[in-house]
């Protein structure tokens, strides 16, 4: 199984780990943190040398109950954030986190090289258009409402049946418009309670089914410290854990904050793959 990025053949018979680099001020684990170039690119840098394949750039904050930003700020934020990067480490595969088709176009127009929609094409109508004239691969994940109203009371029958129907009609929606490359995303946190979130995990394997690459990101998100009654900070090794679970139940690419202990994950995981039965 593999995608294309920018010429570039990304292999997933062993997993791979994507970067957060969050821009917004109000992120719920490191908002804030990176507060100009030259503190965005040290953190870039530490993540690539850690063993990071991909870059993920993030301008609109998706917590629950995240204030609304137009397009313009998002621009703002997000272009010269990517310019940057690709000045500095060329090399780097850029993926870009928003829903908006505007911003997909503008970044992949200055080198991105993948677009993660959080709303899996719901929030914008263009995106599907917009990333099938791109030819770049796209991230489809699933988030039940928005960022602000996500959260209030989010109801399912089978969460991972509704799930599979949704991701199975998406992605026929983008074969028919000839985008070849697609990853999938449950959307862990986005519009789920605790008990649909590790539903979910639990499940996992069954989404292979679809038959592309699947992402995880599930770090340092609250249905891991929460019941652990710790905070976001203090939730590396829940996110290990959980990040090995995924892995185990075939999960191709790991969106993170902490590239190091999950590219760990990885190797411990392939060479319990490798051992003879």
């Amino acid at each position: 199984m593999t995608i294309n990025c920018k010429g570039k053949l990304i292999d997933f018979s062993s997993p791979k780990v994507m970067g957060v680099l969050n821009t917004t001020p109000d992120s719920f684990y490191d908002g804030g943190y990176y507060k100009n170039e030259k503190e965005l690119l040290k953190q870039t840098e530490k993540m690539l040398l850690e063993g990071a394949t991909f870059i993920d750039i993030g301008a609109y904050s998706s917590k629950p109950g995240a204030s609304h930003i137009s397009e313009e700020e998002e621009l703002q934020r997000i272009l010269p954030v990517v310019t940057s990067i690709i000045k500095e480490f060329p090399e780097t595969i850029i993926s870009i986190d928003t829903f908006r088709s505007s911003i997909a176009k503008e970044t992949v127009a200055i080198g991105a090289a993948l677009i993660n929609d959080i709303s899996g094409g719901t929030l914008d109508e263009k995106m599907f258009e917009t990333v099938a004239k791109l030819q770049v691969p796209y991230i489809l994940m699933h988030m039940k409402g928005t960022p602000q109203n996500m959260q209030k009371n989010p109801t399912y029958g089978n969460i991972t049946t509704e799930l599979i129907s949704f991701f199975a009609e998406q992605i026929f929606k983008l074969h028919q418009l000839h985008l070849k490359d697609v990853v999938i995303d449950v959307g862990f946190g986005f519009g789920k309670t605790l008990e649909h979130n590790y539903q979910l995990l639990k499940d996992l394997s069954l989404f292979k089914n679809l038959d592309v690459p699947v992402l995880v990101g599930i770090s340092r998100k609250s249905m891991l410290y929460k019941p652990l009654d710790i905070s976001a900070k203090e939730a590396l090794n829940a996110t290990t854990t959980a990040n090995t679970i995924a892995l185990l139940n075939g999960a191709n690419i790991l969106r993170v904050h902490d590239v190091k202990e999950a590219v760990e994950a990885i190797n411990i995981v392939n060479l319990l793959n490798q051992a003879k039965n």
